[in-house]
């Protein structure tokens, strides 16, 4: 996928993007459907995913903020489209992103109006030939949250029509504005690796980080999840759609 036009807004790397997604109703959704866009299904369900990744190399208009290149990220999304002259743009509807870096949430906030909190966070990576341990915590509503993974073998490409390229491969991110209208940026990152059905353990008590409804969806374990090797990615400026 490629972005064209002028420089990025942000270029980085994202790496180990560890994926969990449930099937959700989409009448808890729509709530959150930023004006213009649609809800995106898959054989007609509408998922919800909690994403924990790598932000490394971060860079806004090519320069990079000092203390503010690396860190990570734990997101919950969902999936819209948007109809452009008969062609379906597929992208992401934020809920909540956590990360733990004051000037990363204060202009994602001020710039694209998205719904970041700045929160302890910790991540351990353990990578040898044979398997990757992995554990995302974050501090939120007065706990401790962790998810953590053990993966083994070599990541996949993905599969056309798969699950997993489905929620890997939206290209798009819509934003609602404080004054009703819509904010459209573009990603442009190249098909991804991954592991499927990965094995998890959690730690955490999600309704203290996205409340009660969102604690009965997590209480049960994922529809599926999975995790994506990464790669370079860039976004684009936010311009408002008609």
């Amino acid at each position: 996928m490629s972005i064209s036009g002028s420089k990025p807004f942000l270029t980085a790397r994202w790496a180990n993007l560890l994926m969990l997604n449930w099937e959700v109703p989409a009448a808890m959704l729509e709530p959150y459907l930023p004006r213009g866009v649609e809800l995106d299904l898959f054989n007609g369900k509408c998922f919800a995913s909690v994403v924990a990744f790598e932000f490394l190399d971060t860079r806004i208009l090519g320069l990079g903020i000092p203390g503010h290149r690396n860190f990570i990220e734990v997101n919950l999304r969902f999936y819209v489209k948007r109809i452009v002259d008969g062609k379906e743009r597929r992208g992401v509807v934020f809920i909540s992103e956590y990360v733990p870096l004051f000037w990363v949430a204060f202009i994602a906030r001020a710039l694209y109006n998205e719904r970041y909190s700045r929160v302890p966070m910790t991540m351990d990576v353990k990578v040898s030939e044979e398997d990757r341990d992995l554990e995302f915590a974050w501090r939120a509503g007065g706990s401790w949250h962790r998810i953590r993974s053990n993966l083994q073998g070599q990541p996949q490409a993905l599969g056309t029509g798969s699950q997993e390229e489905f929620i890997a491969e939206h290209y798009y991110g819509y934003s609602r504005q404080r004054n009703g209208r819509t904010v459209e940026y573009q990603l442009e990152h190249p098909s991804w690796r991954v592991w499927k059905d990965v094995p998890l353990s959690f730690e955490w008590q999600p309704a203290l980080s996205y409340g009660a409804a969102w604690g009965v969806v997590f209480s049960d374990p994922p529809a599926f999840s999975f995790m994506a090797e990464g790669s370079a990615v860039s976004v684009s400026h936010g311009r408002v759609i008609p």
